[in-house]
């Protein structure tokens, strides 16, 4: 089925669209949600959520950009609300899952590397990761973020700035990195 064959039936209500909607879209948006949620299971529960938030909202997508782009942002709001009314913060997760990360870096060295970064990036505190993963992975602006977090500019900026140096030193630490000054391609992508 064509995508818009796909979103003509999910208008409709339509099972079989909805199904195969579901199908080619779930496993990239798993991967958006691993890296906000604590374990499989929040991040399989935000992965529902997001997908019935589709279903309903279906009709407000008005073609003016990628329909993948626009379930993704559905998805990375619904994450955020999850992880504001759960306010669990365990910061365990399966890993398995960091090849789903895309970043605005066009080169990543290799997966492992890629898996490695993401496990250090989950060892962030909450706050600086989910600052992280907004501005420097779903290219959120800081005024986004603050509207979205409800925090100020200033603090996105500043959580940004801690999150990075925090992953810098741990990077160091893990031997990824040989210095902090020694930027990987993965980590330019955070270098904005």
């Amino acid at each position: 089925m064509t995508e818009e064959a796909l979103l003509q039936g999910c208008l409709q209500n339509d099972p079989i669209a909805q199904k195969a909607l579901y199908q080619r879209y779930s496993s990239r948006m798993l991967s958006v949600c691993y890296r906000f949620a604590h374990n499989r299971e929040d991040a399989e529960d935000m992965l529902q959520e997001g997908f019935i938030k589709v279903f309903s909202q279906i009709h407000t997508f008005r073609s003016q950009g990628a329909f993948e782009g626009w379930v993704r942002r559905i998805m990375v709001h619904t994450c955020i609300n999850h992880l504001k009314r759960n306010k669990k913060f365990n910061e365990s997760v399966d890993i398995i899952h960091a090849s789903g990360l895309q970043t605005r870096e066009e080169t990543i060295p290799s997966i492992v590397q890629a898996k490695q970064i993401v496990e250090c990036i989950r060892l962030l505190p909450i706050g600086y990761r989910t600052v992280l993963n907004l501005y420097a992975i779903e290219g959120y602006s800081h005024k986004e973020i603050a509207a979205v977090l409800d925090i100020e500019e200033s603090t996105s900026r500043s959580q940004y700035t801690r999150a990075r140096q925090m992953l810098e030193e741990i990077l160091v630490k893990r031997k990824i990195m040989q210095k902090p000054q020694e930027k990987l391609p993965l980590l330019a992508a955070f270098g904005r």
